[in-house]
């Protein structure tokens, strides 16, 4: 993931998406490393491929499950990854492909809502700030309100619950992910 990714927000959005399946996999009983891995990778190659054109089988994410695939990576995490992108076509028709699209924009969103608090962390941050920042569509424009709904219904869990785990995966790993706060200046 490091040697693909140079951007510190990306590499900091796949390590929240890691903390968030590892929180998954662990309520639902599943492998917290497996699982964990997905969310780690999900995103590596679209630094360098990053698909504008939405193609199904070049670019993002199909690029990088390439690589993976070649680097002898576990067929159901490929398959999540490829899930997580709509444009794929690729059905998510597992647990886990299912909790990696639920958790993907919901992450980024959270880290957006932690960013403009005053404390600019995710310790204080509450899922009802988090639902009233996803009715403001100026806010955090490239987040998919639609996939952070859509992924919860997929999953089959209520979308405050939904964002509530999202955040405690995102509190245990908040100064990783550069949301631990900061004096005001």
């Amino acid at each position: 993931m490091q040697e693909w990714t140079a951007g510190d927000s990306l590499r900091k959005h796949m390590l929240a998406v890691e903390g968030a399946m590892r929180a998954y996999a662990a309520h639902f009983n599943e492998d917290v490393e497996r699982w964990g891995l997905a969310g780690l990778m999900h995103d590596f190659d679209y630094e360098r491929f990053p698909n504008a054109a939405h193609a199904a089988d070049a670019e993002h994410p199909a690029e990088g499950v390439r690589v993976l695939r070649s680097a002898g990576y576990p067929e159901d995490v490929l398959q999540a990854i490829l899930g997580h992108a709509d444009y794929t076509g690729v059905a998510r028709d597992t647990l886990m492909s299912k909790t990696l699209y639920a958790v993907d924009e919901l992450a980024g969103l959270c880290t957006a809502c932690a960013l403009v608090r005053p404390s600019r962390s995710v310790n204080d941050l509450e899922p009802s700030s988090v639902r009233k920042k996803m009715k403001d569509k100026a806010f955090a424009r490239g987040v998919n309100r639609d996939d952070v709904l859509r992924g919860a219904a997929e999953l089959g869990v209520e979308l405050d619950a939904h964002i509530a785990l999202v955040i405690r995966a995102m509190r245990e790993r908040a100064d990783l992910l550069g949301l631990g706060g900061s004096a005001a200046s």
